[in-house]
């Protein structure tokens, strides 16, 4: 229902965490090249624990090759330098839940090339810098996944 995607993602354990929420979610999930470690990395797979199989990962050489490849309804950008709140945002099936990675965020060209409206940030107490990353996918893909009233689940706790 949704791609995220993970704009040259650095830190494994970030990455895997993805991976199981992705494979929870029904979430296709999209790593963008150059990536900060290989797949087989041990903390990838001890974060992801055997969600791999389960998950529907794809790897792109750059940012053009995922759209050409994969033709969004929509991208949204999500950065703290985002000009609206993820709350505020009215998901689509076939949106995708772009991030950048752990270290830099998003690169400003990339940023700027996506509509204002579409640039959400994830609102947080002053003078902090950001969330994990991988908290910040699940706050976000969640309520995308919320306003379909998450399509395909099963109940658990």
């Amino acid at each position: 229902m949704f791609d995220v995607v993970l704009f040259e993602p650095e830190i494994p354990p970030n990455t895997g965490n993805i991976m199981r929420l992705s494979a929870n979610s029904g979430a296709r999930l999209h790593l963008i090249e150059p990536l900060g470690f290989r797949l087989e990395d041990r903390l990838l797979r001890r974060a992801g624990l055997d969600y791999r199989e389960w998950a529907d990962v794809r790897i792109h050489a750059n940012i053009e090759t995922y759209l050409s490849e994969t033709t969004p309804h929509r991208v949204f950008a999500c950065s703290t330098r985002g000009t609206r709140s993820y709350a505020s945002a009215d998901f689509q099936a076939g949106d995708a839940l772009l991030f950048g990675p752990e270290t830099r965020g998003l690169p400003s060209d990339i940023l700027a090339s996506i509509p204002k409206p579409q640039q959400l940030f994830i609102p947080m107490q002053p003078g902090n810098r950001s969330l994990n990353l991988s908290n910040a996918v699940a706050v976000v893909l969640y309520e995308a996944w919320r306003q379909h009233g998450y399509q395909g689940a099963a109940r658990t706790c």
